[in-house]
């Protein structure tokens, strides 16, 4: 009796910590589940002029936000490569891009020709793009930090937010990158859940109560000579209702002339 009752208790301890393994392992099964986030960073001309990127990629990754640099040049290797990363299915990883000059311009490229390929592209960050380009509607959202007084140009297409930064004291083509305060937007865009905007149905328009005009006042009495007394008064009526040059800027937008005629499409 004693030894069955033992063994009893032996199988409830059992099934107990059986059930609090096995919790923290669907936990994390549904982890690994989930599609990870891919942030590419642009490097601009000659991959030296833009070492903003590196130290936003820095920033990222410490966050755990997976992201890495690149040269502005490798974006159509680097767009076939995060169409291959996402996977398949329904659940594809998403992408995000960042790039500063011509950097920016292959960003565009590469958000439109990833979000094409069906691979969600949640946002696309610009810094002081040199060529004005077109974003694709698939795309979530492209935020472009520019200056319009210099080699900076707007982006367009239906999900831009295009700031021009032209009267932000020191801010040049060559530092705008490396701002800390637009570091700190752009991780806080990345952070922030990416959630689709429900459509309000119109409200239908509420009832007003109209007021009752007042009833008429009662004649006042006339002498009997008088055929018909005018009323003593009337219903009333109802009142109706920097700009910085230099040769490697010209250099820039000369490459990015070069490379946009190479092939690649602004909008898919």
């Amino acid at each position: 009796m004693r030894f069955s009752r033992a063994w009893a208790v032996c199988l409830a301890i059992a099934a107990i910590l059986a059930v609090s393994l096995s919790v923290p392992a669907e936990a994390q099964s549904r982890q690994q589940q989930q599609p990870q986030l891919r942030v590419y960073l642009l490097r601009g001309l000659a991959n030296i002029f833009s070492l903003g990127m590196d130290d936003l990629a820095a920033k990222l990754n410490a966050r755990g936000i997976r992201a890495s640099v690149h040269p502005y040049g490798d974006w159509q290797a680097l767009a076939s490569q995060a169409v291959a990363e996402a996977g398949t299915g329904k659940r594809r990883a998403p992408v995000i891009i960042i790039g500063h000059s011509l950097g920016a311009d292959a960003a565009v490229y590469m958000g439109n020709k990833v979000s094409g390929a069906g691979v969600p592209v949640p946002l696309v960050v610009t810094f002081d793009p040199v060529n004005p380009n077109t974003a694709s509607a698939r795309i979530g959202k492209v935020v472009n930090y520019y200056q319009a007084g210099g080699s900076g140009k707007p982006v367009s297409g239906p999900r831009v937010e295009n700031i021009d930064l032209t009267n932000s004291g020191s801010l040049s083509h060559f530092n705008i990158d490396k701002a800390a305060d637009l570091h700190q937007r752009v991780i806080a865009m990345i952070q922030r859940p990416q959630r689709p905007v429900a459509r309000r149905k119109p409200k239908p328009a509420a009832t007003q109560n109209v007021a009752a005009p007042a009833p008429a006042a009662s004649p006042v009495s006339a002498p009997a000579a008088t055929p018909a007394a005018t009323p003593a008064s009337a219903p009333a009526t109802p009142a109706s209702g920097s700009s910085t040059s230099s040769s490697t800027a010209g250099a820039e937008t000369a490459a990015a002339a070069s490379a946009t005629s190479a092939g690649t499409g602004t909008s898919n």
